[in-house]
């Protein structure tokens, strides 16, 4: 997939949290193994390659056999953690990841490298925005989406731990950290990053500094703007959603397609619980060729654009 570009001071590339985590866990566990789709250099995997050379399982271009093999190894006690481009993982794969893993309910960790638009210019091809609807349905598989560094290590903390099906959504796009005092990863559970009463905009991934920056401009504009970094889709946190609505307006944001993933979920909780006014920012379909930054700015991923969006909500809010 070409060279990856050198990261920005101040910008994280969450997959070097992800391996550097993944490497220390299996250190102390000889049940963990990783198993591939001949992505070891994407999936940053080179130095666990290197350290436990037995523990990775290289099974080529085969997205259907990697999900069964890792569920093989499930089913016989290792915590396979299955690590691919996300558009794969679960386009591919789909198939696999719902009766292998998830019906079965194995222990088996989903990796999706490069989730979003990450790949930029590669196209719809390569593009992984239809994951979040693909598996939502699969109740029992937990989706995280971690918004940093910080977040990556502590969901694949946890995922480890944890004794079930997860999807772990990670992006090559370098992030800044969030700006939160006394973070404690609690999956399940939305994360309040800024406070405000006037409206809420709620993201996750890649998208949350942006919610974040959007609500600095919003506050300057005497508009006080909630964010919640809903890193956990499935289960969706529903309290924080529930008291989102309070404050009358909803902004989602997310680096997916707008049907069926984070503001999908948040409608439709919503629309049965305390109807109020939901701009849902995302992708609509299969998008031009153009570089991440351009895509964003064009569909409103941006500072200014979520903004926009909590202006539009706030003129459509109640009373």
């Amino acid at each position: 997939m070409g060279h990856a570009a050198p990261v920005a001071e101040g910008l994280k590339d969450c997959r070097e949290a992800w391996v550097a985590t993944l490497e220390a866990l299996a250190e102390a566990d000889p049940r963990i193994v990783a198993v591939v789709n001949d992505s070891v250099g994407s999936s940053k995997l080179n130095g666990f390659q290197k350290k436990f050379p037995d523990r990775l399982v290289n099974v080529g271009i085969a997205e259907q056999v990697m999900v069964g093999v890792g569920a093989g190894l499930a089913n016989g006690g290792r915590i396979p953690f299955v690590s691919a481009a996300s558009c794969f993982i679960t386009g591919r794969a789909l198939e696999q990841v719902k009766a292998d893993v998830a019906y079965a309910n194995f222990n088996v960790k989903l990796v999706g490298q490069s989730s979003g638009i990450a790949y930029g210019e590669l196209g719809a091809t390569h593009h992984s925005i239809e994951d979040f609807a693909w598996l939502r349905p699969l109740t029992n598989l937990t989706v995280i989406v971690p918004a940093d560094a910080w977040e990556t290590a502590e969901a694949v903390k946890w995922a480890a731990a944890h004794e079930g099906p997860v999807y772990l959504r990670l992006s090559r796009m370098p992030v800044p950290d969030l700006e939160v005092a006394g973070r404690v990863f609690r999956p399940g559970k939305a994360e309040v990053v800024r406070q405000g009463g006037d409206v809420t905009i709620i993201a996750n991934g890649t998208v949350v500094h942006l919610a974040a920056a959007a609500a600095d401009l919003l506050a300057g504009e005497g508009i006080a703007a909630r964010v919640l970094n809903m890193a956990t889709l499935n289960p969706l946190d529903e309290e924080a959603v529930a008291a989102a609505a309070a404050t009358g307006a909803i902004v989602t944001a997310e680096e997916a397609h707008v049907r069926g993933g984070l503001g999908g979920a948040v409608a439709e909780y919503v629309t049965a619980h305390d109807p109020v006014p939901v701009e849902r920012l995302g992708f609509p379909g299969f998008l031009p060729t153009g570089s991440v930054d351009w895509l964003f700015a064009e569909y409103g991923l941006s500072a200014e654009g979520i903004a926009a969006a909590a202006r539009r909500a706030l003129a459509r809010k109640r009373g």
